[in-house]
């Protein structure tokens, strides 16, 4: 007779627990610590625990895709917060090849034409990142204390109003203060989605939902060309003032679609609320339950996983991100961010201002970086294909590795001259496939990996670390590219990609020797992994039992 769901996955829970080798976890303390102090119900939190990890790892794509139908939802509304953050890098960038809006901002040029100054354009490209920093700060205080909904929810109002700041602008300074305020928000959404999607999901859709956050940034920068395109023939000021307004578009639907939205379980269970945590889970799952699905036994998962991380690290400020296994686990997702500022995408932002420099007409330009974001985007899908093949860490060397090389045929081409068409031309198709690479690799699989080697008690927190330490290196690059690019600065035009190809292979050194894989980790068995100090290289091979203590000499023939 074949076997019942609920059989299976007691199976397989039984199969966990028996497996070989396993890793000696922390939990044995935990449990032992609650056991004594807490509620005399733990022995069954600890078992329900037991079988919804089991039931995670045994979970098929398709069994999470008709389990988790409003989880999905929830999550892809909330990230579409991010396409107005894409859409306003990549307008004000774009913004410095456009002639009505040099015009109107811009200071008249020996040779006739209208042109901002180097460092007008560093500061407008780098208020924005400022602003992100402060909003970034304050949301990893107080989304922990009022919830992802309720910081969320402000977040929108504010950059409703703030959009009026730039629509109205005459100068140059209330253009600045515009694009500072708006990354206030805008640095709230960029910790707030990806760590709503981290939450919300089980481990099997864990990766796509975090990179859907890159595909929301590539569409915000795909909408943005496509804006700019349309509006490049314009010979008034309505030519770079729609494309401002179109900017409240976004916020009235996704501030409908929060007030409805559950809270994420997990910040739930920090609060000590979990029944809340079960009837939320209970409104992110549809009415499919397969494999033996049960709330309050995924909920258990979630306290067992707390009270571990509490036992290895009791702290949830700031400066808890720096002490003991944290500051491996701060250090890795901080990096990982940072990355993709050291790696030359900034070059994407800059795309049209870069292709112009580069020696293509202006429509031209326009038309190039609309093909680039389409590029991006198909890209961010099939990350979706590879991640599923191959996992994150092998996608993030791999990419980094292949944007290097990319990166120094840039630069060489650039050494056949300035006005060689067929080099321009040559530069600008480099340039579309490094966006391919990037929106294939490092680009969506960085979000994956910040929100997955984050504890989850510190996850707000270190990605807000790690995201700002990504804005200041945005801040550096939004000084030095507008000076690499400008004729009227260094004019290093497709030189630029020798400087940014060492940069990067330095980043695949390091990601080589300290990026581990997360790929079908549960948030409790990464905790075990980084707690134990298991290398990176070795987080895909070495099996963890989270409810067994099998001892320390288990762990050293690991490690060694």
């Amino acid at each position: 007779m074949a076997a019942s769901p609920e059989d299976k996955a007691e199976n397989a829970a039984v199969v966990n627990v028996e497996s070989a080798a396993p890793v000696h976890a922390a939990t044995a303390t935990a449990t032992a610590t609650a056991t004594a102090t807490a509620a005399p119900d733990f022995a069954a939190t600890v078992h329900d625990a037991q079988l919804a990890t089991a039931k995670e790892h045994s979970m098929s794509l398709w069994q999470g895709l008709r389990l988790y139908p409003r989880a999905i939802g929830w999550s892809v509304l909330l990230s579409s917060a991010i396409i107005m953050e894409g859409y306003d890098v990549v307008l004000m960038g774009s913004f410095y090849a456009f002639p009505e809006f040099s015009q109107k901002y811009g200071a008249l040029q020996p040779d006739g034409t209208y042109e901002l100054s180097a460092p007008w354009q560093a500061g407008l490209s780098n208020a924005m990142s400022v602003g992100q920093i402060f909003g970034l700060f304050v949301t990893g205080i107080v989304a922990e204390r009022l919830g992802y909904r309720k910081t969320m929810l402000v977040s929108l109002v504010l950059v409703t109003a703030f959009i009026f700041v730039l629509f109205f602008a005459q100068n140059l300074a209330t253009l600045l203060a515009g694009e500072l305020l708006m990354g206030i928000p805008l640095g709230v959404f960029q910790t707030l989605t990806v760590t709503y999607a981290s939450e919300v999901c089980p481990v099997v859709l864990r990766c796509y939902l975090t990179t859907y956050v890159n595909l929301c940034w590539v569409m915000g920068q795909l909408l943005a060309s496509g804006v700019l395109r349309g509006f490049v023939t314009r010979d008034d000021q309505w030519g770079y003032r729609i494309p401002f307004a179109i900017q409240w578009v976004w916020p009235l639907p996704i501030i409908v679609g929060v007030i409805m939205a559950p809270e994420s379980p997990w910040w739930l269970v920090r609060r000590g609320r979990k029944a809340d945590a079960v009837a939320s889970l209970k409104r992110l799952t549809g009415d499919v339950y397969e494999g033996g699905f049960s709330a309050e036994e995924t909920v258990a998962m979630m306290v067992h996983t707390n009270e571990l991380e509490k036992e290895i690290e009791s702290g949830t400020t700031y400066s808890d991100c720096f002490k003991g296994v944290n500051l491996r686990r701060t250090e890795i997702v901080c990096l990982t961010w940072a990355a993709q500022n050291l790696c030359g995408a900034g070059l994407m932002a800059y795309s049209t201002y870069f292709y112009v420099q580069a020696g293509l007409a202006g429509t031209n330009s326009f038309n190039m970086s609309l093909g680039q974001y389409g590029l991006g985007f198909v890209g961010t899908l099939f990350s979706w294909v590879l991640m599923t093949h191959f996992g994150r860490r092998t996608l993030y060397v791999g990419g980094l590795m292949s944007l290097t090389l990319l990166l120094l045929i840039v630069g060489f081409i650039s050494l056949a001259g300035e006005h060689n068409q067929a080099a321009s031309w040559a530069t600008g198709s480099m340039l579309l496939v490094y966006t391919f690479v990037y929106d294939s690799t490092v680009g969506p699989v960085c979000y994956s990996l910040v929100s997955e080697l984050s504890s989850t008690r510190l996850r707000a927190k270190t990605i807000v670390l790690s995201r700002n330490l990504y804005n200041i290196f945005s801040i550096i690059n939004g000084i030095i590219f507008p000076y690499m690019l400008n004729p009227t600065a260094w004019n290093w035009r497709g030189k630029a990609g020798f400087f940014w190809a060492r940069l990067c292979f330095l980043c695949v050194s390091w990601s080589f020797f300290r990026l581990p894989e997360p790929k079908g980790r549960t948030y409790g068995e990464l905790d075990v992994l980084f707690e134990q100090r298991v290398p990176a290289r070795k987080f895909k091979s070495t099996p963890v039992d989270l409810f067994h203590d099998h001892g320390k000499e288990d762990i050293k023939s690991l490690q060694g």
